[in-house]
């Protein structure tokens, strides 16, 4: 991700709607947690301003939950709408440059855990290589539905947290 490009001071004095716009997209295509967590302001820390949209996130109803959830991209996809975020973020992982067993691999590995859970294998790429996040999905494929909400949602939070680090300063 760039360079920090927002300050916490300013985004503390964002109308609510700017705010909204600024970190919509945080939350992987899920605008509604930074509006949940406008109210909260102001953030001393940017580690407080992602504890509030956290936050926002447990207190959503489940069905928000797997929305936010199904508004991830599969992982190592060739083709389909993925927010330039994820784009750079996968790439960062070389899941742009895998051979074809490894496409095929995380291909087969997509859809069991799609069938499964009911929303795609979520995983903060930038803290693994290929190999970790191939681990990762074979060991999460034998969670419960309810062990992998919360599994995938702790992904979420990481996620974010990495996202917030890159883009906000302060």
């Amino acid at each position: 991700m760039a360079a920090a490009t927002l300050t916490l001071d300013g985004l503390n004095r964002l109308s609510p709607g700017d705010f909204e716009r600024a970190l919509g997209e945080i939350f992987e295509s899920s605008p509604w947690v930074a509006r949940r967590a406008a109210p909260a302001r102001p953030f001393a820390t940017v580690a407080d301003l992602h504890a509030a949209m956290a936050a926002a996130v447990r207190r959503a109803s489940r069905d928000e939950q797997l929305a936010l959830l199904r508004a991830h991209p599969d992982l190592a996809v060739r083709a389909g709408a993925m927010s330039r975020t994820s784009v750079a973020e996968q790439s960062g992982a070389g899941l742009d440059r895998l051979d074809e067993a490894e496409y095929a691999r995380f291909h087969r590995l997509n859809a069991a855990y799609r069938e499964k859970f009911g929303f795609p294998f979520i995983i903060a790429v930038r803290r693994h290589d290929k190999h970790a996040i191939l681990a990762a999905f074979e060991t999460r494929l034998l969670n419960t539905h309810t062990e992998e909400i919360e599994g995938a949602l702790a992904q979420v939070f990481e996620i974010a947290r990495l996202r917030l680090g890159g883009l906000v300063s302060g």
